[in-house]
C-alpha cells in the first residue's frame, strides 16, 4: 500500500492510549514507507498523529474544506495540503489518493467517514481494505452492531467481513495487506 487514509478524531479524548495508538500507527505508517492521507487538521488524534509521521520523516498528505481552514484548524506543516471546497469533496480525494482506510478512535465524522468507505466497497466502487484500529476496545458496540446487522440479514457475510479489525497496529496492517475482497451481491436474492 503506498498510502492509507486514516479517520480520527479533531478531539484527544479522555485517554492517553488514542494518543499513543496513534504516534504507534505513524511508526507503522513510516516502517513500511506507507504514506498518510487524512483530514489536514493539527487539533486531536489528527494532529498527534500527523505530526508523528513528520517526526519520522513519513509523507503526511492532508485535506481539508476551506470552511475549516478558515477556522484556523489546518495545519501548516504537511508534505501537501489539499484545500477543496466540501466534504463530499475532501472524502472522495481522500479516497481516491487512498489504498485503504483505517479508523482511530474519533466521533461521528470519523465513523461516518469510515461507513462510506465500507458502503462504497459493498457496493463495488472500489475494493480496498477497510480497518478498525480498536484502541482500548473503544469499538466494541460499533462492531457488535455490525455483527447484529448481519445476523438480522440486512449485511450479507461478506460485506461484514470485509472489515478487518486489530488491537495492534501493525496487526492491522498485516491484515489489510492479505485482504482479499469477497464478491457478492448487497442484494439478497
Amino acid at each position: 500500500m503506498k498510502r492509507v487514509c486514516v479517520y480520527c478524531g479533531s478531539n484527544l479524548g479522555n485517554s492517553d492510549a488514542y494518543a499513543k495508538a496513534a504516534e504507534q500507527l505513524a511508526a507503522v505508517l513510516v516502517s513500511r514507507a506507507t504514506g498518510l492521507v487524512y483530514g489536514g487538521s493539527d487539533k486531536g488524534i489528527m494532529g498527534v498523529l500527523a505530526n508523528a509521521v513528520l517526526a519520522r520523516g513519513g509523507e503526511a498528505i492532508g485535506v481539508i474544506p476551506k470552511a475549516l481552514v478558515e477556522k484556523e484548524v489546518a495545519h501548516s506543516g504537511l508534505s501537501r495540503l489539499h484545500v477543496v471546497d466540501s466534504m463530499h469533496a475532501r472524502k472522495a480525494l481522500m479516497a481516491d489518493l487512498s489504498d485503504g482506510f483505517i479508523a482511530l478512535p474519533g466521533g461521528f465524522g470519523t465513523i461516518e467517514e469510515l461507513v462510506e468507505m465500507m458502503t462504497w466497497a459493498q457496493l463495488g466502487f472500489h475494493a480496498k481494505p477497510c480497518g478498525i484500529l480498536n484502541v482500548g476496545n473503544y469499538y466494541d458496540s460499533l462492531l457488535a452492531f455490525f455483527d447484529r446487522a448481519h445476523q438480522e440479514g440486512f449485511v450479507r457475510g461478506a460485506h461484514r467481513r470485509m472489515v478487518v479489525t486489530s488491537t495492534h497496529a501493525d496487526e492491522l496492517l498485516q491484515k489489510m495487506l492479505a485482504y482479499r475482497p469477497e464478491i457478492e451481491s448487497k442484494w439478497a436474492d
